[in-house]
C-alpha cells in the first residue's frame, strides 16, 4: 500500500506547487508585461475612465454607433450568453425585436442588409466590437443625428477598423467604445 501511497502524495504536492503556485505566477507576469500592465485597458476622456476596450457597453442612442446585443445587460460581473437555441421561440423574438428596432432608425436598410453581429448576442454577453460592416451600416444615422458629413463619419470608422490579429488571425473588427469616443471629439472640433 505504501508503494501507491508516497508517490500518490508526491505527486499530488508537485501539481499544487506547480498549479497553484508556478502557473498563477506566470500568468501575473505576462499580464503585467501586456497592455495595461494585466488589469485591462481602461478608456480615458478628460481624466475620467468612461470603460474599458476589451469590455462591451450599451450604447442605444442614436447619435452613437450600436454594438453587439448582449444577454446579460453589459454585466460584467456575470458574463455570459443567453444559452437559448437558435429555434428558440424566445430567442427568435428577441432576434425580431432587435431587427425591427434596426430597421426603425435605418430606414434605408432591408433586412437582408443587417449583419447578424448588430442583432445576436455574443456568447459572453461583453463583446466590445463589431465587424467593419456592422459600423458602416450606421454611417448614415450617425450622420444624420449628429449633423456631421458622411465621409468624415466614414473616414472615422475606416481608421477605427482593426485588422486581424497576424493579418489571418481571426475577423476584422472595431472597437465600439474607441470609435464613439472618437466621435465626440470629432463632434468638438
Amino acid at each position: 500500500m505504501k508503494k501507491y501511497i508516497v508517490p500518490s502524495i508526491r505527486l499530488t504536492l508537485v501539481l499544487i506547487v506547480l498549479l497553484c503556485v508556478i502557473y498563477p505566477l506566470f500568468i501575473a507576469f505576462a499580464g503585467k508585461l501586456s497592455t495595461g500592465k494585466g488589469d485591462g485597458e481602461p478608456i480615458i476622456v478628460n481624466g475620467k475612465t468612461v470603460g474599458y476596450a476589451l469590455v462591451g457597453q450599451n450604447f442605444s442612442k442614436p447619435q452613437y454607433f450600436w454594438g453587439r446585443p448582449s444577454a446579460v445587460g453589459y454585466n460584467a460581473n456575470g458574463s455570459g450568453g443567453s444559452n437559448k437555441a437558435p429555434t428558440n421561440p424566445d430567442y427568435l423574438k428577441d432576434v425580431e425585436k432587435r431587427i425591427d428596432t434596426l430597421l426603425k432608425y435605418h430606414p434605408y436598410l432591408k433586412r437582408s442588409d443587417i449583419p447578424a453581429d448588430l442583432v445576436t448576442a455574443s456568447g459572453s454577453g461583453l463583446d466590445p466590437d463589431i465587424s467593419p460592416d456592422a459600423a458602416k451600416i450606421q454611417i448614415k444615422r450617425v450622420a444624420l443625428y449628429r449633423k456631421l458629413d458622411e465621409q468624415k463619419i466614414a473616414d472615422l470608422v475606416n481608421s477605427h477598423i482593426e485588422a486581424p490579429l497576424f493579418g489571418f488571425m481571426g475577423p476584422a473588427k472595431v472597437n465600439v467604445l474607441k470609435l464613439n469616443v472618437a466621435l465626440d471629439e470629432l463632434q468638438k472640433h
